[in-house]
């Protein structure tokens, strides 16, 4: 093997090293009672939102993969029609994903959605909660976002973690694992 060669491989397995493997590394492993990771960031308005600003409120994070895919759009869709009741409980409902502010913009007025959408174009979010992990589809590995929720009480610390999330009911789930 060349050295120019050799030292292209070397440079391949360091891209893969330092986006891939500490990414991971560096992920947290987040459970029940633990305080939940702040973040600020802005949604799709272009309006820079922090878990602070919603001290004192019980919040809904749930992240996905992407705006207008199916699946994604079956739980935006019944968090929408379920909103008016989350909302009558006090609970405040905001919806992360990698997708830009322009994407969740487009998503929020095709389907109507009421409540916040999160831009986490950058992975920190989705990493400091834990969620951007390797994914298989078809055969095909590659990194992406685990669909789950966080309920977080009124304190900032997480209630309960949703990791099997059914998209068609993803609203009688909070509900229910919330016992509200």
């Amino acid at each position: 093997m060349s050295e120019l060669r050799a030292l292209r491989l070397c440079e391949r397995s360091l891209h893969f090293a330092r986006n891939t493997i500490v990414p991971l590394l560096e992920t947290m492993t987040l459970k029940q009672g633990d305080k939940a990771p702040a973040f600020k960031t802005t949604d799709q308005d272009g309006v820079v939102r922090s878990l602070k600003d919603y001290a004192g409120q019980k919040v809904v994070l749930y992240f996905y993969p992407q705006d207008d895919t199916e699946t994604c759009t079956k739980e935006a869709c019944n968090i929408r029609d379920n909103y008016a009741a989350l909302k009558q409980k006090g609970i405040v409902v905001l919806g992360v994903s990698p997708d830009d502010e322009k994407s969740h913009k487009k998503f929020e007025k095709k389907y109507s959605l009421p409540f916040t959408l999160l831009a986490d174009t950058g992975h920190k979010m989705v990493n400091d909660y834990g969620v951007w992990a390797e994914k298989t589809l078809f055969g095909h590995t590659y990194m992406g976002v685990l669909r789950t929720t966080f309920l977080i009480n009124e304190k900032g610390k997480i209630d309960h973690i949703i990791d099997k999330v059914k998209s068609k009911t993803h609203s009688e789930q909070i509900i229910g694992v919330w016992g509200i």
